[in-house]
């Protein structure tokens, strides 16, 4: 069996973003030369998600009002009162995100069979910003055979 670690380096445009890496994540599989197995997606910051779902414009208009209303980003949270935390002074204030990553989960594992990633028709793979514009990255281990 083998075992294939590799880091993706995402940018992102946007507070709120829904970017699908199914492309890399599939890139990735195949430069492994594993044929049967599983891929792990991870995303390596407390304010991104990774997640699955169906990649269309509306369905993602509907996700950004829904997340809006289950933790707003102008509502009052603990975490953002920087200045009774030990942080830096620019430290964003960002705790819808740490609530919504943790909603929406970081990670996903995917069965690769004849070498593809196995997904259903309408699935995509989604790393999901939530306290953007910045430079995330996403672990991709890979187990299997050839």
């Amino acid at each position: 069996m083998q075992v294939i670690f590799e880091e993706l380096s995402i940018g992102t445009d946007h507070r709120l973003q829904f970017i699908d890496i199914g492309a890399a994540i599939q890139q990735a599989v195949h430069k492994s030369g594993v044929r049967q197995g599983m891929v792990s997606v991870q995303g390596l910051h407390t304010t991104t998600a990774i997640t699955i779902n169906e990649n269309e414009s509306r369905l993602m208009q509907d996700i950004e009002k829904f997340v809006e209303r289950i933790a707003p980003s102008d509502a009052h949270y603990l975490h953002n009162d920087i200045h009774l935390r030990d942080c830096p002074p620019d430290e964003p204030e960002n705790a819808h995100a740490h609530l919504l990553a943790m909603m929406f989960g970081n990670s996903e594992s995917l069965a690769v069979t004849n070498g593809k990633i196995v997904l259903g028709k309408w699935q995509s793979i989604f790393l999901v910003e939530l306290d953007g514009p910045r430079r995330r990255s996403v672990a991709v281990q890979i187990l299997g055979s050839q």
